[in-house]
Order: structure tokens, then C-alpha cells, then sequence
């Protein structure tokens, strides 16, 4: 039986609410971490409140001004003194719940793929209910294409292991101390978990069919993956692809997802994902897939920032660009210049076929000198 929320706690999470229609991140855990962290306080003043509020919602470095002010606005009845937002820059995080549609007209779309922007274009988008052979055949394969690492629960070995000494002493004791067969233990190995983040901005259009029927498969062929866009917002669309019928999955991921075709905030969808704990933690020593062209129209510093920190959390971060199909390609931009530090591969993602080869190579050692254009079909 829940216990409904004292009257006192009231104020706090309506707080918590403002910061999320405002468009921080602020996730569940991290609200029942502000309410406790008040309850340890007393508090004894509203400064208790505010470094509790930055202590465990922790808004963004160039956000905190706005976070002051909404602050001060909700607790202390000031009027919020926020700079004009340039164009929508509201961003929303949706975990595999129905998305809200905007009402109202869309302004033209742009159909041919080829500029990134920035300003937010929500609409729904349908998928072709064909799927190819190719993608059963990679599905079969990729539960043993992927990276082992040991677990910590332990398994019975037959030889290379550790004495497992509980197991072992009903024989000690048969055999006073002697333990002819000693029984052995090991940890046990899993496959590493697949994260794919798939951009699907206009400038993607005409990748994005082929890249949620590869998610799909992903998602069927693996022991653990998931799945989650970006775009003007971040959405999680593992569960909505989780049918096993592929056309079914599609259309449910397609009700959800309200940003297709739209604009392309890299920096701050990536960081709405690592300040949502349950979001990070999925890419904790993980294989973790950016599909796109890493087109970021305004400050790359964020995005930067953003993939610093998924580089040090993910075993393996690797980039798929179809700009990389052009054998001309370099990365020249200055955020793709700021990120390959930080890059274990930067490959082909102008197809199907050359992704899937990619994923399927990902049990093999990363380049010793970082990033390199890998071509899937090479090997």
C-alpha cells in the first residue's frame, strides 16, 4: 500500500516539476534524493533547500543561472529573470512512455536530409513493414559476435579455476583432509551490454528506417541491449521495440518517438542521458554505438563534454557516420576534431550491411591508437 506524500513535501516536488517542464533533467531518483537529503538537513534555513537542490538535482554548469532563478522563483515568489530562449530549447527525456504531441501546425519540413539544425519539427513518421533476410542472418549472429566480460556470480569449472572450498568440504571431511577432486569455480562470463544512439535529426532521414530495423534486430539478437534516439529529445524505445513481430515494433516506435525529421541537439540530449542515473548506468562498461553524422550546429562544448563523460563510462564508444562512406572524409569539423580523444572507432554508418558488419566485429580489440575509419567490410 503506498503512503501518500506528506502536505510539507509538496512544495519540493512541485519543484522537481518546474525543473522538468523547464527542460533539466531531472530524474526520478534524483527528486527522491532532494527529498531525502532535505529530510536529513531539518532543514534549518532555506540554504539547506538550495544546496540540497544543487547537490542532488545538479543542473548543468550554463544552466545554473536559470537554475538560481527558477529557484528563487518557486520558494521565494521572485520574478524569474530568464534570458529569451533561442528558438524551443525546451528538451524532453521520454522513457518508453506515449510521447505528447504538440497541437497545432508544424512549419515545412525539410525532406532532403542534408542541413542539421537546431529548431524543434515534431511529427510522426511510418515505417515500410518489410524486412530483409540480411538482418535474420545478423540477428543469429550477433549474441556471439559481442565482448565477454566476467560477472561477479560464480559457476562451476572444470579446470582453471579457484578451490571453491565451501562446496569442497563435505569431501575434506570425508577423506580427512584429503580432497582428491577438488571442485573449482569461475566467474561466470556475459555478454557486454549493446547501447545504440541513434540521431534522428533531417539530416538522418534517409538512414533512419534502415537504422530501426537494425535496432530491432539488435534488440532480438543480443542478451542485453538498448535502444534510444536523439533528436530535439532524447526517447528510450527499447520496450516499444520489444515485439518480436518487426512491423509491430516499428509502428510502436514510431507512436512514440515525436522528434522524427527534426532538428539535432547532440550536446544536450547526450547529457539529458547521463543525468538520468538509470540512463548512465545502462552504459557503465558497455559497447556504446552513436549513430550519426555528429553534425553539431551550435557550441560543441557541451557535446564534447557530453562524450568525455560516455567515454569513461562505456568499455567501448564508437561513432557511425555515413559521412565516412566518402573515401575523402576526415574529420574536420571542430567537434569531431574535440572528440576522436575520446573515440575507440570512427566507422562507415551509410548502410545496413557496413553497421551490422561493424557490430558484429566489436568482440575484436579496439584500435591501439584509439580511433581509426574502420570499413566493416575489410574487416
Amino acid at each position: 500500500m503506498n503512503t501518500p506524500l506528506p502536505p510539507a513535501a509538496a512544495p519540493f516536488l512541485g519543484f522537481a516539476q518546474l525543473l522538468r517542464r523547464e527542460g533539466f533533467a531531472a530524474a526520478p531518483e534524483q527528486v527522491i534524493a532532494f527529498m531525502a537529503a532535505i529530510d536529513l538537513l531539518g532543514p534549518r534555513s532555506m540554504e539547506d533547500i538550495r544546496q540540497a537542490a544543487y547537490a542532488t538535482l545538479a543542473p548543468p554548469l550554463e544552466r545554473r543561472a536559470e537554475f538560481e532563478s527558477l529557484f528563487r522563483a518557486w520558494f521565494f515568489g521572485d520574478a524569474p529573470a530568464l534570458p529569451p530562449p533561442a528558438g524551443n530549447e525546451t528538451l524532453i527525456v521520454s522513457a518508453d512512455t506515449p510521447a505528447e504531441r504538440d497541437q497545432g501546425h508544424s512549419p515545412p519540413r525539410q525532406r532532403t536530409g542534408r542541413f542539421a539544425a537546431t529548431a524543434e519539427l515534431l511529427g510522426e513518421r511510418g515505417f515500410p513493414p518489410a524486412r530483409s533476410e540480411g538482418l535474420l542472418e545478423f540477428e543469429r549472429a550477433l549474441r556471439g559476435a559481442l565482448p565477454v566480460r566476467r560477472s561477479f556470480r560464480r559457476e562451476k569449472a572444470r579446470s582453471r579455476g579457484l578451490p571453491d572450498l565451501r562446496r569442497s568440504f563435505p569431501a575434506m571431511v570425508r577423506n580427512e583432509g584429503d580432497v582428491p577432486r577438488p571442485v573449482l569455480m569461475r566467474r561466470r562470463p556475459v555478454r557486454r551490454r549493446l547501447v545504440l544512439l541513434i540521431d534522428i535529426s533531417g539530416s538522418m532521414q534517409s538512414l533512419t528506417a534502415n537504422a530501426l530495423e537494425l535496432a530491432h534486430a539488435v534488440l532480438h539478437g543480443s542478451d542485453d541491449a538498448e535502444i534510444f534516439t536523439l533528436g530535439t529529445r532524447l526517447t528510450r524505445i527499447t520496450a516499444a521495440l520489444a515485439p518480436r513481430h518487426a512491423p509491430t515494433a516499428l509502428e510502436r516506435a514510431a507512436r512514440l518517438v515525436p522528434d522524427w525529421d527534426g532538428g539535432t541537439r547532440l550536446g544536450p540530449t547526450l547529457s539529458a542521458f547521463l543525468a538520468t542515473p538509470r540512463f548512465a548506468g545502462l552504459a557503465r562498461g558497455a559497447c556504446v554505438v552513436l549513430l550519426s553524422d555528429a553534425l553539431e550546429r551550435g557550441d560543441p562544448a557541451e557535446f564534447v563534454r557530453a562524450i568525455r563523460r560516455l567515454a569513461g563510462l562505456a568499455f567501448r564508444l564508437s561513432l557511425a557516420t555515413p559521412l565516412a562512406a566518402d573515401p575523402r572524409f576526415r574529420p574536420e569539423t571542430a567537434a569531431l576534431r574535440a572528440i576522436l580523444p575520446f573515440l575507440d572507432d570512427l566507422v562507415d554508418g551509410s548502410s545496413t550491411e557496413r553497421l551490422g558488419g561493424f557490430l558484429l566485429s566489436l568482440a575484436r580489440r579496439a584500435p591501439a591508437g584509439g580511433w581509426e575509419i574502420h570499413d566493416a567490410e575489410a574487416g
